[in-house]
């Protein structure tokens, strides 16, 4: 049977999502993580669908496991070869002073103390040529050191070596031969840009989690074969794209945000459907909150990842879709400071024991506690994972709360909730009015399965008026999956001088780069159509330090391709920086090339279509709801969304409901479900 299946393992749930070529259908399911073995939860999601491993023909599996080891520091005992004269390097890093004037400022912490960091005697020049030749002696001493030490895993990173990684490379024969089982990883493998510092801490990252991660999927894959899975494992990247099991292991790293990776994909093939071209991809589930900005309906990707954010993250440089996240969600725990100051987040329930309203066993009150407390959620029946809501621990919950601040229940929920909410919105803004643009030019997509409850607040809060919430919202980032294309990024770090070149020039590097994508993403074991590439450059100033990535025309043969590419550089650079120097040289940086392999998609469902009026048994009951701090809880209409048809409208306040997700309309709000089933909603103005 031709079924493809989707797995997105969040921090609070595992989501599922299959579809059957032969007869369109969509199948759902959803089920708590199972933070002691993902694994299980897999399983999980997959028995709630109703399918068996056998009926699989492709699997495509998102994963929050390399994140979290990262987060928590829960990796290999990992040690790192480097050039002799650059050991400290990893610790020094960039020095970066985001509050010059914060006193308790606090730089980066390495992943890997420093007495795991080891010099080798080699050098190789800007140039690639060599300067010291490498000392294959001497790393053999290390080696065994190694072995003695009994390291897991070893991350090498030589200066230069994007240029010329030939010492590199015979290196990690070394290490290979003398630490077998070792996990070894080489710099030039995972990224092939400049930058040392960066570099390294990429490196070590993926060494870091390199043997989780590897065993992870391993187990995955055997698991499902032992099942009676016959089909194609794949794994979702960072990059928006799908890879093959080998090079996911290989390149840990490119896990790190496979799950929002999903949603991305998901909004632009919305976007496409819908003829939109601009739109905010807003997800938030049980622990974060997640935003990324599409624009011309390209994927919005960023060559850094700060693991901990910028002010004192890690920096991973890896082609990342752009998405900023806040630790916002569902599950996030509201709490009162020293100076009985109530905030939420970024600490969460999670899974286990999850909100006090789930009823195993949670007692802090949590924003899904403040949102039943509300009437914006049933304070009974159930929800997806066989949750049966409890409305009376909900409200001990956020009442515990309360007293401490000397307000009744349903205003400290109502807080909550504002608190909440105002976080959200400032992830929006990351991606929005701090690279200066405007979020009320965009349509705003909302997902995950707290975003459609919250989404109307939130929106209220950036002046955006248009929301699209797509069917099955709780599971669109699995969805999103399927929509996914192959996809490897290569890039290539070499200054070019654009009034010292020529377009061949440019051309042949580009060509070279496109031949080494498309012959990777071939041996993998993921199957495609047809290949399609994709062409940037980093790009600068002479004099300037830091680039801006531009896309590049799909041939430079002559001289006015350099000048397409010149003009939109200093384009991308007025709309990032708000000046531009069109007469200054500009200098090529970084070569990118992205290879895309076709993969097959389902074909988006239409409802048939009915009248502006629901039919009657749309409407499912009422309930009062209270939808400010001091407001009064008045009797809400709650629609089921299932019943509801293309053409129908809305009007807030209203709740609709599904079994995963309640669509929340606030007084004000209206909303009307269009042919494809999203809900197309109207966000009245902020009161």
């Amino acid at each position: 049977m031709p079924i493809r299946a989707a797995v997105d393992i969040g921090g609070t749930f595992t989501d599922v999502v299959a579809y059957d070529d032969s007869s369109g259908r969509l199948l759902l399911g959803k089920t708590l993580s199972t933070p002691q073995d993902l694994i299980d939860g897999v399983f999980g999601g997959l028995a709630a669908t109703g399918l068996t491993p056998e009926e699989l023909a492709f699997v495509i599996h998102g994963s929050t496991v390399v994140v979290n080891a990262l987060i928590e520091r829960k990796g290999a005992r990992t040690a790192l070869l480097t050039t002799s004269g650059f050991r400290d390097v990893y610790e020094i890093g960039r020095i970066n002073r985001p509050d010059a004037f914060n006193l308790a400022f606090t730089k980066h912490q390495p992943l890997i103390p420093r007495d795991m960091i080891f010099e080798v005697p080699e050098r190789m020049r800007a140039d690639g040529s060599v300067a010291t030749s490498l000392d294959e002696d001497a790393t053999r001493v290390v080696a065994r050191q190694l072995s003695r030490l009994g390291v897991d895993a070893v991350a090498v990173a030589f200066l230069h070596a994007y240029r010329n990684p030939v010492h590199e490379a015979r290196v990690g024969e070394i290490l290979r031969s003398e630490l077998p089982g070792c996990y070894v990883t080489l710099s030039h493998e995972i990224s092939r840009e400049y930058r040392e510092f960066e570099r390294t801490s990429t490196v070590v990252a993926n060494a870091f989690v390199g043997p989780l991660v590897s065993d992870y999927l391993s187990r995955l894959d055997r698991r499902l074969s032992n099942a009676g899975a016959e089909g194609t494992l794949a794994v979702m990247q960072s990059n928006g794209g799908v890879s093959d099991v080998v090079t996911a292991s290989t390149q840990c790293v490119q896990m790190l945000e496979s799950g929002p990776a999903g949603g991305v994909v998901g909004t632009i093939a919305l976007c496409e459907a819908l003829g939109m071209r601009e739109a905010i991809a807003f997800d938030m589930g049980g622990t974060t909150a997640k935003s990324a900005v599409i624009r011309d309906l390209t994927f919005p990707v960023a060559s850094d990842y700060f693991l901990g954010g910028y002010r004192t993250g890690l920096p991973l440089r890896i082609p990342c879709l752009d998405i900023v996240e806040v630790g916002t969600g569902g599950g996030s725990i509201a709490w009162l400071d020293a100076a009985d100051g109530i905030h939420v987040g970024p600490e969460s329930a999670g899974a286990d024991p999850g909100p006090a309203c789930y009823g195993r066993g949670g007692s802090a009150a949590t924003i899904t506690d403040a949102a039943v407390v509300l009437g914006h959620m049933a304070p009974t029946g159930r929800l997806a994972g066989e949750l049966h809501i409890d409305g009376e621990a909900a409200l001990s919950a956020v009442a515990g709360l309360a007293a401490r601040l000397g307000l009744d229940a349903r205003a400290a929920a109502a807080g909550i909730i504002a608190i909440g909410a105002a976080a959200m919105a400032n992830s929006v803004r990351a991606v929005t009015t701090e690279r200066g643009l405007d979020p009320r030019d965009f349509t705003l997509f909302a997902y995950g399965g707290n975003g459609p409850l919250h989404i109307s607040l939130i929106a209220r809060e950036l002046s955006i008026r248009r929301v699209v919430i797509p069917p099955a919202p709780a599971l669109f980032s699995a969805m999103g999956m399927l929509m996914a294309d192959a996809r490897l990024d290569v890039v290539q770090s070499g200054v070019i001088t654009l009034d010292e070149t020529s377009a061949d020039v440019v051309e042949a590097a580009f060509t070279k780069l496109q031949a080494e994508c498309a012959q990777r993403l071939g041996e993998g074991g993921v199957r495609f159509s047809g290949v399609e590439f994709v062409r940037a450059a980093d790009m600068r100033y002479i004099g300037q330090e830091h680039t801006v990535t531009v896309p590049a025309p799909a041939l430079l043969w002559d001289s006015s391709g350099l000048d397409d590419l010149k003009r939109a550089f200093d384009s991308a650079h007025e709309q990032r920086y708000s000046h531009s120097a069109p007469a200054e040289s500009a200098q090529i940086v970084s070569l990118r090339v992205s290879a895309v392999g076709k993969l097959a998609k389902p074909d988006l469902a239409k409802l048939p279509s009915g009248a502006v009026a629901p039919v009657p048994r749309a409407r499912v009951g009422s309930r009062p709801m209270v939808f400010s701090p001091g407001g009064e809880a008045f009797d809400v209409p709650v629609y089921a969304r299932a019943e509801l048809l293309a053409g129908n409208r809305i009007t807030g306040p209203a709740a609709i409901e599904e079994p995963t997700s309640t669509t929340l309309l606030r007084p004000g709000d209206a909303l009307e479900v269009d042919a494809f089933g999203n809900l197309l909603l109207e966000i009245g103005a902020r009161p």
